[in-house]
């Protein structure tokens, strides 16, 4: 009874601040098919399966770091209306002032740390049946396939698309997921010689697409939108590898 109020209580909390960040609560996903650039062309009908869930694997803490910031980007594009999203994690190691870098305002943002992994899904899911938000992003190492066909359901219910960092998991198994992104950091892409830090750049695999092409793509992101990163050889570079 103490668990089940315990909930209660952090979904009325959420409802709160959800519905305080503003006078409105807008209907979601203005734009259905969000543009990332040359990764359309692996998507079904050059579109990005949004609704659904979309997992990316990292298993150091550099292509951590990469994934978080790819998925910022990705974010971005999600975040084009003007819904808000939550980020729901248990270990803090996202930035929010970077988002700025990826166009993401973090004030749209609705941070939430957990410690138990089994709550954190818990509140993965409840967020997800909120057709206000325009994403929810989970940072959780392991999910059991039933887990994450309940977030499946939820989405189909609401249209909300869910991104789940799985940072070290202890097994990779095939599951519903929609899409699944291994994402290695590359060095940044310098603009005219300038000296500091250039534009993001990695080395993205799109190792499962349902009904799309896998592939793996150096991209960069030029503060607005996703490109082809630099590459020495010309023309297009496309190694496309076996789905998960």
């Amino acid at each position: 009874m103490k668990q089940s109020a315990e909930r209660n209580e952090v979904i009325a909390r959420l409802r709160g601040e959800i519905l305080s960040s503003g006078s409105t609560v807008y209907s979601s996903h203005s734009n259905e098919h969000p543009d990332l650039g040359p990764l359309n062309r692996a998507f079904p009908g050059d579109c990005f399966p949004f609704r659904g869930t979309h997992e990316f694997i990292s298993h150091t803490s550099e292509t951590a770091a990469a994934t978080l910031g790819f998925m910022a980007g990705l974010l971005s594009r999600l975040m084009k209306g003007p819904e808000m999203a939550v980020w729901v994690g248990a270990h803090r190691t996202l930035f929010p002032p970077g988002l700025k870098a990826f166009c993401v305002v973090p004030d749209r943002i609705i941070f939430i740390d957990l410690v138990s992994e089994k709550e954190l899904l818990w509140v993965v899911e409840e967020c997800l049946k909120c057709n206000a938000l325009a994403a929810v992003v989970g940072e959780v190492p392991d999910i059991h396939p039933i887990a994450l066909r309940r977030l499946q359901l939820a989405i189909e219910k609401s249209g909300v698309p869910c991104l789940l960092h799985r940072h070290r998991p202890r097994s990779v198994e095939n599951t519903v997921c929609t899409t699944r992104w291994m994402i290695s950091p590359m060095a940044s892409l310098m603009e005219d010689d300038l000296p500091g830090v250039g534009y993001p750049q990695w080395q993205v695999a799109l190792l499962k697409v349902r009904n799309g092409k896998p592939g793996s793509w150096q991209i960069t992101w030029d503060g607005q939108q996703f490109q082809h990163g630099y590459t020495e050889k010309t023309g297009e570079e496309n190694v496309y590898i076996k789905a998960g």
